[in-house]
């Protein structure tokens, strides 16, 4: 055998281990993709439970001040009632229009407090599934490092270690689409 032939089937067969290595690297291009997804999913989805955080603390901000008015007001409505005052259609049309106010604050209160909670609950969906894609993001991760492992050392075990991450991270990223 000359050099020539010698030289000539070594780059054959390096070129054809390189072959032999393009279905990881695919897999590596891929979940690199899928990683990058799921972590703007997962930033996106921490973002919405904060805007949703500041809306329901805003609204129990809102909730207390009408609460502080309205018991400043029967506080009123109570002293007008044990005060002597000189006229009385006044007093009497000042305590109506006291009793008019808690009547409506009731059920304004109850309305912001149904607001208040409801945006509570939707902060703690938003956290559940920034949970799952925060987990999905991780096991991506491990996935993509364990399947780069296999162009170092050309063992495909660790091509199926990451590939059994991956899949771990892709259906946790999954179930986070799938919260409620």
């Amino acid at each position: 055998m000359e050099a020539n032939e010698a030289q000539e089937l070594q780059e054959h067969a390096e070129h054809g281990h390189d072959q032999s290595m393009r279905p990881v690297a695919l897999t590596m291009t891929v979940l690199a993709v899928l990683v990058a997804v799921v972590t703007v999913l997962g930033h996106r989805t921490h973002t919405e439970a904060i805007l949703d955080q500041d809306r329901a603390t805003d609204m129990w901000g809102y909730y207390q001040a009408h609460k502080i008015r309205a018991n400043d007001t029967a506080l009123v409505a109570d002293l007008l009632s044990v005060v002597t005052i000189a006229d009385q259609n006044a007093a009497k049309k000042l305590t109506k229009g006291y009793a008019d106010h808690q009547a409506k604050w009731v059920d304004d209160l109850k309305d912001e407090q149904e607001k208040a909670e409801a945006l509570e609950a939707k902060v703690e969906q938003a956290e559940a599934k920034a949970k799952h894609f925060d987990l999905g993001e991780v096991l991506l991760e491990i996935g993509l490092v364990i399947t780069s492992i296999t162009l170092l050392t050309k063992k495909r075990v660790y091509w199926f270690a990451g590939l059994g991450f991956s899949v771990a991270g892709i259906v946790a990223a999954v179930l986070g689409l799938l919260v409620k």
